[in-house]
This record gives structure tokens, C-alpha cells and sequence, in this order.
């Protein structure tokens, strides 16, 4: 695994037991999801306790306002990537687009390969938070959640589920793949909230 050349640590920007790199490791289990540049069988599910769910073609997510962000992340096996670019929409915008329903309270995320995972809705909902199709100026890879991932950078970046291709607002926490197979439910980097036990 390549973690390309190793930063010097800031500990204002740096949680506890993380070394920063300028690479980008690429972690996953199982395959990486590969699309026809095209997209035209692509969509994105937003369902549960929302207003209007819908289903969204690739261009139509396109279609939506955009919106740039500037952050750290951080990783669950002891990496942290700063000052990463990104381009995509804001999870506000998908929330105003669908109207949630009062009962919403968690999301749960379900991306290519059967991968899930949940989150509150007010960490979804996060000034920082959104749908990133866009890395530092180039369209993501493959590799890194083509075409389009979550980004959620103050969470442990798990969270950040590549492939994603639905969102599912509900009323009660759920836990997703990672989190059924022993990771922190929340998972906070500052808090070191890597595990259940944590």
C-alpha cells in the first residue's frame, strides 16, 4: 500500500494517533465498481422519509446546484490527507430537492457491492458535507468512488462511502456494513471512536 510521502504532524489539524501523508491509499474490500463514461444506466435512489423521493439520472445530479469544499480527512487506519478539494452538491441542496419529513433523523447510505452506511442527520447535514464527484481539480477514479462518493470530513472517512447509489432517510440509527462488523456507530477522529469498544 502506497502512502506516498509522509507530512510532518500538525497537531491542530492532526487527531490522535494519525500521520499525515500527500498520498491517497486506496481501501476497499472486494471489487471496484467500473462504469461506461457515458453513465446512462447510472442513477441515485433518495428515498425513505422524504417528501418527494426521487430518482436522479447522473446529469440531473449535475443539474443541481454545486457547490467546492476545502478539507482534512481522516482516516480509519491511521491516515490523514490534508487540504483536499472538492466539487459536488451540497447535501443540503439533495435534502431541499426531496423535503424531509419531521420523522427523519438518520440516513443510511447504500453504495455499490452491497456497502452501507449510517450517519445522524445533522452530521448529513454538515456545512462541509456533500456528494463529491470532483478530487483536488480531476474527476474521481474508480478506484476513488467513481462517480460519485459521500464526503463527510469530519467523521472518520468510512463514512465517506465511495459508489454511493442511494440515500434512505429514516427515523431510527441502523448500523451499516462497517459498523454490523465492529466499527464505531458514530465514529469521531478526535475522539479515536475507531471501534464498538471505543
Amino acid at each position: 500500500m502506497y502512502f506516498g510521502k509522509e507530512k510532518e504532524q500538525n497537531s491542530d489539524r492532526t487527531p490522535p494517533n494519525q500521520r499525515v501523508t500527500t498520498g491517497w491509499p486506496v481501501l476497499h474490500v472486494g471489487n471496484v465498481p467500473y462504469y461506461e463514461k457515458d453513465l446512462s444506466n447510472w442513477d441515485l435512489r433518495i428515498g425513505g422519509l422524504v417528501e418527494r423521493p426521487t430518482l436522479l439520472s447522473f446529469d440531473e445530479l449535475l443539474g443541481l446546484p454545486e457547490t467546492s469544499k476545502k478539507n482534512d480527512i481522516h482516516c480509519v487506519t491511521g491516515w490523514s490527507k490534508f487540504d483536499n478539494d472538492w466539487e459536488g452538491i451540497s447535501t443540503r441542496t439533495i435534502v431541499e430537492h426531496v423535503g424531509l419529513r419531521k420523522e427523519a433523523k438518520f440516513v443510511m447510505i447504500e453504495a455499490e457491492e452491497g456497502w452501507t452506511t449510517n450517519l445522524p442527520l445533522e452530521d448529513f447535514l454538515r456545512e462541509t458535507s456533500l456528494l463529491a464527484h470532483k478530487h483536488n481539480g480531476e474527476e474521481l477514479t474508480p478506484e476513488h468512488g467513481y462517480p460519485v462518493r459521500l464526503v463527510i470530513p469530519h467523521l472518520y472517512f468510512w463514512k465517506s462511502a465511495k459508489w454511493i447509489r442511494a440515500i434512505k432517510f429514516r427515523s431510527e440509527n441502523q448500523q451499516g456494513f462497517w459498523e454490523r462488523n465492529g466499527y464505531h456507530m458514530y465514529g469521531d477522529p478526535w475522539k479515536e471512536q475507531r471501534f464498538a469498544w471505543d
